[in-house]
């Protein structure tokens, strides 16, 4: 094998993506000092856009443009976080993943400038989130509060709490960790209180599948459980066809003796209908546990429920 001189290493060019970005420079400055790499920032059509991602392609609106990059060769390395990436479509044809880096935390935060906890909030809290999955938990959980509708990037939306645009925010934990502010927290929510979206706190390396030299070298950066987690949650995505106005959640979690498990809930918009799943895959490899829990909730009328909702 050989290994490259320079990485061009493509993102969006939004502060938390960039923060990324410098962590997997940082992971590779470790494992091959003698690479040099260079960033290539882009605006995606999501981070321009401000309204409902449903009208600008969903969640694909966050990786469209780093994809075109990176199969017009003007990059050889794209950084995504995996719960932007669409599952219920292949990657774009001749990329793959070349490694999933360590598992940050999963779970959302609340921050609320007083410092009250989600508990706490009196009835008519505005919390500002545009996210389907969030607004159909809280509305199952809390529905004495009101949710209003906030995008942007993590800075932007904490901008926006600030000017009064709403009284408290729900954000991810490890990007308010990624961008040095987790000192606005004001509580983590539990999984089973806020259940992640699939492929919470993963980044992947999207690399074109004939530049094999540069997979191997980035291989090494590869954590062997997120890897298995990450398989499962994309197949449980891919085999249920959500679209991105659709509340589904969940994570897969390897225990330390090797079990592999994945938790699953698909919600209607006003939280009234909660269809659960969870599944140990015991012999299962984690493409195989993926598909049992998207044919568990199915079973139980998650298709009907899916295509409900407008998108």
């Amino acid at each position: 094998m050989s290994t490259p001189e320079l990485i061009r290493i493509v993102s969006r060019d939004s502060p938390m993506a960039l923060a990324q970005v410098e962590r997997v420079r940082s992971e590779l400055a470790a494992l091959h000092p003698h690479i040099r790499t260079e960033v290539v920032p882009v605006k995606t059509t999501g981070d321009k856009w401000m309204g409902d991602l449903a009208q600008v392609e969903g969640k694909g609106a966050f990786t469209k443009e780093v994809d075109a990059a990176l199969l017009a060769g003007d990059a050889d390395l794209a950084v995504h976080c995996v719960k932007d990436v669409p599952a219920d479509r292949p990657l774009p044809a001749g990329t793959i993943f070349a490694a999933f880096l360590e598992r940050d935390d999963i779970r959302d935060a609340l921050v609320h400038p007083a410092g009250l906890t989600l508990d706490d909030l009196p009835q008519g809290t505005r919390i500002g989130t545009s996210s389907v999955r969030r607004i159909a938990q809280l509305a199952a959980s809390h529905p004495h509060l009101d949710c209003v509708p906030i995008r942007g990037n993590a800075n932007r939306r904490l901008d926006k709490l600030a000017a009064g645009d709403a009284d408290a925010l729900l954000l991810a934990v490890s990007g308010l960790q990624r961008i040095n502010r987790p000192d606005v927290i004001t509580e983590i929510l539990p999984a089973e209180v806020m259940m992640p979206p699939i492929g919470a706190g993963i980044l992947a390396l999207q690399c074109r599948e004939n530049d094999t030299d540069l997979i191997d070298t980035v291989s090494g950066l590869g954590h062997p459980d997120t890897y298995r987690e990450a398989t499962a949650e994309r197949m449980f995505l891919h085999v249920l066809q959500g679209h991105c106005n659709s509340p589904i959640a969940g994570y897969a979690k390897a225990e330390r003796n090797g079990e592999l498990s994945l938790r699953a809930c698909v919600f209607t918009p006003d939280g009234k209908t909660v269809l659960n799943a969870h599944e140990w895959a015991g012999p299962l490899d984690p493409p195989t546990l993926g598909t049992a829990v998207a044919v568990a909730l199915l079973r139980q009328g998650a298709r009907t429920l899916i295509d409900s909702i407008a998108h």
